[in-house]
């Protein structure tokens, strides 16, 4: 592997990364991971990474390539004579993996200058202790493992490259080896997709290119050129995609416009996803232009790449709703709103690394993150269930998703529920999968490196159930405490956001709504909001019984009055919707009965006041309790849970 001489172009990073560390004879064994299915710039063509390792970094100073998959066995790259190539099949025919490394080891110690590609390592030396894996499987890691250590292989000018997208994949006790150097290619940064942008789209405008840089990060190169690429050898062409979308758009404001820009970032998709994807209805938004249309549409489309890419492990947030439609909560939205300032501002370097959001169930913190993440400008993406029941799934899941959001920066990664993912683990039940993930999670949380540029918020009723050191700061900085509606004006003040959010018209003074609401004292967020909805119902009711010759049933059927009101009121916003007045709220309280938990939501907010980071943040009844007094209480209310 030589030095770039003769005007050659660069290599990207990761390639001479390794050249430099082979040439120092740090290693002869080397395992590329992470971004392994992606294109990669050598000038001004794109390469795969086989072909790119085969013809680019090994061509000129291999004498041999040999490639070693599962598929297709041993095939010959690069060197040797038909009839040399024709031997080396016939003797490797009807021969296992041991077989086919001693004649491998064979060939490269008497050809030497010789490379070794095996793609999906990870098929070939699995994640699995030793004593589970076949005794031809175990023949190939004693093998892979002597050459490491041989400098009489390494001598001879030899080198191993392993291809795997996890390192999760392979053998870990084969990736612990001093002599074996594990490289990560990482996910294109700007630079690399603003050049690839102008490769694959080179009529695209120099703003446009730009600002569609700027929107594709945490997409992969291979992805992009799947976005703007003018032509594909089998799909419609530009020409023919433009034509389809300016009939789709016939009539419409800009229309020829809009369809040329839409033509350059549909490439690749049928004829059906395009009419899907191309609404002629849709009026352009106000003082908006056909760039910012064709940047929604490029965000749709890396949505929908980036939720494939991770099967299912990850899906958006698109809250719809900012700060200023959260009831109550002052000391809450003001903190969060100070947070977003930071961050808006660009002052990253003082943001918090991560929030852990904790309080009883149903106090708000689902719904005031994601108008928090509104407020900020932040995208936001909810981890899922990750864990899978196969070796080894679940930390390259992981992995993966870790990747992919980091390479999406400044983006904020939540999950709810985060007890149920994360909690402590008492035993070695699942074969110390929980261990590895909370121990890379923590390592990921912790990375100075994200500060800025991914916000972690955990969200959970049971913060007692999570690992002690994920909660420190460092990882979570800010331990935000929710708690019901403390007084009658706060209970009003939710009612009444709740009111404006779902369009609902209301007769009723403010005084009046604050007097009903003195009787709502313990009830939560969700109870206020299913409360409001109700008396909506009951007024859309009324109107129809008023109206109509048929009376509707009085009373409310208990599956509305469970939390499905809000589809129907939702529904019937684009109606007239009678207005509350004093009256239905007060039949809509009288007939609403909240959920009776009370120790245990007692606990939960007793939990809050322990995390928190901040005891002004705290309701006044609970910011003068000592820490031997909450966790005396604590321990009282534990033990009327548990009798």
């Amino acid at each position: 592997m030589s030095p770039e001489s003769n005007g050659r172009p660069a290599l990207p990073a990761w390639a001479e990364t390794l050249r430099q560390k082979y040439l120092a004879g740090e290693a002869s064994v080397f395992v590329l991971y992470r971004n392994v299915f992606d294109r990669y710039q050598v000038g001004e063509r794109y390469y795969t990474l086989l072909p790119f390792l085969s013809g680019v970094l090994l061509k000129d100073n291999k004498q041999h390539i040999f490639e070693l998959s599962i598929d297709r066995g041993v095939r010959v790259i690069q060197g040797g004579s038909a009839e040399e190539k024709a031997e080396l099949y016939r003797h490797l025919e009807g021969k296992g993996l041991t077989g086919i490394f001693e004649s491998l080891e064979r060939q490269m110690r008497e050809q030497r200058s010789s490379a070794l590609l095996i793609p999906y390592a990870g098929t070939i030396f699995p994640a699995a202790e030793l004593h589970f894996l076949s005794l031809e499987e175990r023949g190939a890691f004693t093998a892979l493992h002597r050459w490491s250590l041989d400098e009489q292989f390494a001598d001879r000018d030899n080198v191993v490259i392993l291809v795997s997208e996890s390192l999760a994949d392979v053998s870990p006790a084969l990736l612990t080896h001093p002599r074996v150097v594990a490289i990560e290619l990482p996910m294109p940064d700007r630079a690399n997709r603003h050049a690839a942008i102008r490769h694959y789209a080179p009529g695209m405008q120099a703003a446009e290119t730009a600002q569609l840089a700027d929107q594709t990060a945490g997409l992969r190169l291979i992805q992009l050129a799947s976005i703007v690429a003018s032509e594909a050898p089998q799909a419609m062409s530009q020409a023919q995609r433009r034509t389809l979308i300016a009939g789709l758009l016939q009539g419409s404001p800009q229309a020829a416009e809009r369809a040329e820009k839409l033509a350059a970032i549909t490439a690749g998709m049928t004829p059906g996803e395009i009419r899907q994807l191309v609404d002629p209805t849709r009026a352009l938004p106000e003082n908006s232009d056909p760039a910012s249309e064709m940047m929604a549409v490029v965000r749709q489309r890396k949505r929908e790449l980036i939720e494939k890419e991770c099967a299912g492990l990850i899906e958006f947030i698109e809250p719809r709703h900012g700060l200023e439609t959260v009831g109550g909560n002052a000391h809450i939205k003001g903190e969060l709103l100070d947070i977003a300032r930071l961050i808006v501002s660009g002052d990253r370097a003082r943001a918090p690394m991560g929030l852990l959001a904790v309080g009883p169930m149903g106090a708000g913190k689902t719904f005031v993150i994601k108008a928090f993440l509104k407020e900020a400008g932040l995208s936001g993406i909810a981890l899922k269930n990750f864990r899978s029941k196969w070796v080894g799934s679940t930390e390259a899941n992981l992995d993966r998703v870790l990747a992919t959001v980091k390479a999406m920066g400044p983006i904020a990664l939540v999950i709810d529920e985060g007890d149920r993912s994360f909690g402590k683990q008492g035993d070695d039940a699942d074969g110390g999968t929980s261990s590895r993930v909370i121990a890379r999670l923590k390592e990921f949380m912790s990375d100075p490196e994200n500060r800025g540029q991914v916000l972690f918020i955990l969200m959970t009723n049971r913060p007692d159930k999570l690992d002690t050191d994920i909660k420190r700061p460092g990882r979570l900085d800010r331990k935000i405490p929710f708690f019901y509606a403390e007084t009658a004006a706060e209970r009003a003040a939710v009612v009444s956001a709740v009111f404006r959010r779902y369009d609902v018209p209301v007769d009723l003074p403010e005084d009046s709504l604050v007097a009903a609401c003195e009787a709502l004292a313990g009830y939560s967020n969700a109870d206020l909001e299913a409360l409001a909805l109700l008396a909506a119902e009951f007024a859309e009711r009324m109107e129809h019984r008023e109206g109509s010759a048929t009376p509707l049933p009085e009373t409310v059927d208990s599956r509305t009055r469970a939390g499905e009101t809000a589809a129907p009121v939702a529904a019937a916003s684009s109606a007239v919707i009678p207005a509350v007045n004093a009256a239905i709220l007060a039949r809509a309280i009288d007939d609403f009965m909240p959920p009776q938990e009370t120790t245990m939501v007692r606990y939960m907010e007793m939990l809050a006041v322990a995390e928190t980071s901040r005891r002004s943040l705290l309701p006044q009844r609970f910011r003068s309790l000592s820490a031997g007094e909450v966790q005396e209480q604590l321990a009282e209310l534990r033990r009327q849970i548990h009798s």
